[in-house]
């Protein structure tokens, strides 16, 4: 990562380094001043975008005064989009040498690959790791793709287009004629095989031209214009050419051996098929991640859009996963069923930005007719609209708050920072499969290492004391509970979905407490009533006499500082038998909560059949924290990946509540004081 040296003057003379504000962002991070055009000094840096029609003037200032010349350029994993639709970069390349794709001449990245030993065992593990994420998220350098378009039938020989006139070809070693003579080549290396060749994202968005003729292809050559992801496509084709793309560099790390017809940066280190000669310079044999090392890590300058500094490369992975999702999920747009108005805001907000429309509807047959993915408030579910979405064809989509969801409760109004989409079931209903149980089995079989993000979380989680709602509050007294065990039962609201559908022979907070003091006759039992059901606002009130059956009662404690010392909880389906999980507190269920049946509590609830996989804590986190939710950042709006989602809910740094939701909730709380008026 760039940006710790001396800093330095950077001259430039390119408009876009003016009007470019991302960019201009990366470049003073990275230790620039930037002087827009100036005389600079033998000190001084000359910044030219790679070899752009306007280098030359920069290239001029640089030779004549000494100045030290900067090529920049985006970086390998750069956005949703090309720059030409509008996307800021996520790094830059900042190369004092050369360039990358200008192989007539040593660059900063030819001297790491040529150089750097490459051979900490750390910082190969951290290329491993990554390019896994990156194959896992199907990310690309223009990650707006999807991974559920089907590729071809397999067995096609897969040609990668580029845009005419790019710099790359001509400083490649190529010109346009290499294209052709890549399509002949691979028609003679595999007679009578198909042909596909994949077309440049922005040639398909309408601003470069490739170079191939849909009208004019030869039988058996297709063009693929999608927004296929390319490991879908590398994953069927028998093999892989390009003249200098970038797309030759992914294709390497799943599992080809691409045949180049230029010399892109990437050849001439045993990994590709080279029908050019390589320079001399390039003698090394490398592994796929002493590639990725010194190309991914190493090399660039990336940037974290949320924190506004400089990052590392995981941190851009973070970042690209969270967008990428968004943009798949939402880009053919929502219809919204049965949405109450206070949370159309944040609906809008984390559904409706990346690409498609997010329209309300009432009406089941109107919303599955509509032509769009329905989504639904998971609790406002019904057999009418599920019976509209399967004779329509249309995929319903459930929605609930994520398990890190907002400093308050949702009962006073305070917007989620997550929340959940569930195409199969919702994670509380555990008569039928949902999203997140999928997901925790496939966790459940994942190597260790790629476990360790989550597992960082979970300790950085912890560290900040951070719950489902943190809520606050005082630290529990508990003094009186020397020498006894504690156990920790938490109330629920008596008429949540998820005791409605979890819930096992214990359907109520009294029914609890009772058979929480069956359980440990001579614990310190401990019950804090839910939030909401204290404030009036829900069910779930517990008569006094068995409200007695408790060694203490505390609405008010700190959740996370009460789970730090307790022994045991015992819950019916509470969200907090799951924060006592990630803190290593022991759990008994009564009921069937998500984190149920994996073999990490001790359930004397009903087990559902489906649960069969056996994971680790870390991977039970790592898809209830991080692959099921989605997590929108209400500082740049954008969605974010889990560890911002943990600072902004530590600082509260965008969360205040709108005055309007403000008002609407204390209006709301004056009705819940006079609850004793119906509720007698």
């Amino acid at each position: 990562m760039a940006g710790t040296g001396q800093r330095r003057r950077g001259y430039h003379y390119n408009a876009g380094f003016l009007t470019d504000a991302r960019l201009r962002r990366i470049l003073t991070l990275a230790g620039h001043d930037l002087r827009p055009f100036g005389r600079p000094g033998p000190e001084d840096d000359v910044l030219v975008w790679g070899h752009s029609p306007y280098a030359p003037r920069g290239e001029a200032v640089a030779k004549a005064t000494g100045a030290r010349l900067v090529r920049v350029e985006d970086a390998f994993l750069r956005s949703l989009h090309p720059g030409r639709s509008g996307d800021p970069p996520l790094g830059l390349i900042l190369d004092r040498q050369g360039i990358y794709f200008d192989a007539s001449a040593p660059s900063d990245l030819e001297t790491l690959l040529a150089t750097h030993p490459l051979d900490d065992t750390a910082l190969l593990d951290r290329a491993r790791d990554a390019l896994a994420r990156i194959a896992e998220a199907h990310l690309t350098k223009y990650a707006a793709v999807d991974p559920a378009l089907e590729p071809p039938a397999p067995g096609y020989v897969l040609l990668i287009d580029q845009t005419r006139g790019d710099a790359s070809i001509r400083l490649g070693g190529a010109n346009a004629d290499s294209f052709a003579e890549m399509l002949v080549t691979a028609q003679e290396d595999h007679p009578g095989a198909p042909i596909v060749i994949k077309t440049h994202p922005e040639t398909r968005a309408g601003h470069r031209p490739g170079h191939f003729d849909p009208a004019a292809l030869p039988p058996g050559v297709t063009l693929e214009d999608r927004p296929i992801a390319p490991r879908r496509l590398f994953e069927g084709a028998r093999a892989v050419y390009t003249v200098t793309s970038l797309l030759g560099f992914e294709a390497i790390f799943a599992g080809h051996r691409p045949v180049t017809l230029g010399l892109p940066f990437y050849a001439g280190w045993g990994l590709t098929d080279d029908r050019r000669l390589v320079p001399a310079r390039r003698q090394r044999r490398l592994s796929r991640a002493q590639l990725a090392a010194a190309a991914l890590i190493l090399h660039p300058t990336w940037y974290d859009p949320y924190r506004d500094r400089l990052c590392e490369l995981e941190d851009v992975i973070g970042a690209l996963e969270a967008q990428a999702r968004a943009w798949r999920q939402d880009r053919h747009g929502h219809v919204a069923v049965a949405m109450r108005s206070w949370k159309r805001r944040h609906l809008g907000a984390s559904f409706g930005r990346m690409g498609g429309r997010l329209r309300y509807e009432d009406d089941a047959q109107r919303a599955a007719a509509d032509g769009r993915p329905v989504m639904v408030w998971a609790g406002k579910e019904t057999e009418a609209l599920v019976t509209a979405c399967a004779q329509a064809k249309r995929p319903l989509h459930r929605v609930e708050d994520g398990f890190l969801r907002s400093r308050g409760l949702g009962a006073a109004l305070v917007r989620p920072l997550s929340l959940v989409l569930d195409d199969l079931g919702i994670y509380y209903d555990p008569s039928r499969e949902s999203r997140l149980d999928r997901l925790i089995a496939e966790a459940a079989a994942l190597a260790p290492k790629r476990l360790l993000r989550a597992e960082r979380l979970v300790a950085r989680l912890v560290a900040l004391g951070l719950t489902k709602y943190n809520l606050g509050g005082p630290a529990p007294d508990l003094s009186a509970a020397t020498g006894r065990r504690v156990v920790l039962v938490p109330g629920q609201v008596e008429d949540d979905a998820s005791i409605l559908r979890g819930a096992g022979a214990e359907r109520s907070n009294a029914a609890l407490l009772h058979r929480a003091r069956q359980l440990h006759p001579e614990a310190f039992l401990v019950y804090k009533p839910h939030p909401d059901v204290v404030a009036g606002l829900r069910r779930g009130a517990v008569p006094d006499d068995i409200l007695a059956l408790a060694d203490a009662v505390l609405p008010d404690a700190d959740t996370a500082a009460l789970l730090a010392h307790v022994d045991e909880v015992v819950t019916l389906t509470s969200a907090l038998g799951f924060e006592a999980l990630l803190r290593g507190v022991a759990v008994t269920t009564l009921g069937t909560p998500f984190y149920a049946g994996w073999g990490l509590t001790r359930d004397l609830g009903p087990r559902p059949s489906h649960r069969q996989a056996r994971p680790s804590l870390a991977a039970l986190a790592h898809a209830a924290l991080i692959t099921y939710p989605r997590y929108h950042d209400p500082v740049t709006g954008q969605p974010c990946p889990p560890e911002v989602a943990l600072d902004r809910l530590a600082s509260g740094e965008g969360l205040g509540q709108p005055p309007r939701l403000r008002a609407l909730a204390k209006l709301q709380g004056w009705f819940a004081g006079q609850s004793w008026l119906w509720r007698r």
